[in-house]
């Protein structure tokens, strides 16, 4: 595609305007939706389940397009294909604005 071109050029913004659109979240609503959550994925977004994923620190957009992708069946877990079907776009952009806003310290191992 020859992106000189004005159509090119408005697609591309179009496309640029539309990633700016995403819903941000409210961290205090998702703290309070992720009471859920808990079981499986601690009230400090640190695991406490084998097959549950670490939620604390992770990227807004990425935790965002999982729930979703959980919501739609494109990514699928037994428990989470349940609990995110139920979840709406706010609730979803709530739950990744609380675990994106966790920090982590990280240690790094000592090795020889």
């Amino acid at each position: 595609m020859n992106w000189s071109t004005p159509r090119a050029l408005m697609l591309l913004l179009g496309t640029l305007l539309m990633a700016g659109t995403v819903q941000a979240g409210d961290p205090a609503a998702g703290r309070d939706a992720a009471g859920q959550c808990v079981a499986c994925h601690g009230l400090d977004g640190i695991a406490r389940q084998p097959d549950a994923g670490n939620l604390a620190g992770q990227n807004a957009m990425y935790l965002r397009n999982q729930l979703e992708a959980f919501r739609s069946g494109k990514r699928r877990h037994p428990q989470m294909n349940v609990i995110a079907k139920e979840l709406s776009d706010e609730e979803i952009a709530d739950l990744a604005a609380w675990y994106s806003a966790i920090e982590l310290e990280v240690k790094l191992p000592d090795l020889p």
